[in-house]
């Protein structure tokens, strides 16, 4: 079992930045891919960004050019740095780990809200 554990969301003016972190409780190294994903009052949970043990990201166009995902596998940790914020990235941002054979784990989530 690991535990992922979200933070850095809270209140931010529109046009402001918000660096979210995911601590893993177990290593990160054996993941295909970390990801983020947010969901929105009355959504569906979607993709933000994922990267994999390569180093490899993959963005929702919503995210590309504003957003950028990185991990450092010596801390376990993957960062999710969002900049030019806009009133609809509102949502509870989630992490999750991919470690394949449908073994997956999610965090609790991080509130992000973009507001003036």
């Amino acid at each position: 079992q690991v535990q992922l554990v979200e933070s850095g969301g809270g209140l931010v003016q529109p046009g402001g930045s918000l660096r979210l972190s995911c601590v893993a409780s177990g290593s990160i190294l054996s993941t295909l891919t970390m990801g983020w994903y947010r969901q929105a009052p009355g959504k569906q949970r979607e993709l933000v960004a994922t990267i994999t043990s390569g180093g490899r990201t993959n963005y929702a166009e919503s995210a590309k050019g504003r957003f950028a995902i990185s991990r450092d596998s010596a801390k376990d940790t993957v960062y999710l740095q969002m900049n030019n914020l806009k009133p609809e990235d509102t949502a509870v941002y989630y992490c999750k780990a991919n470690y394949g054979l449908a073994r997956f784990y999610w965090g609790q989530g991080t509130q992000v809200t973009v507001s003036s």
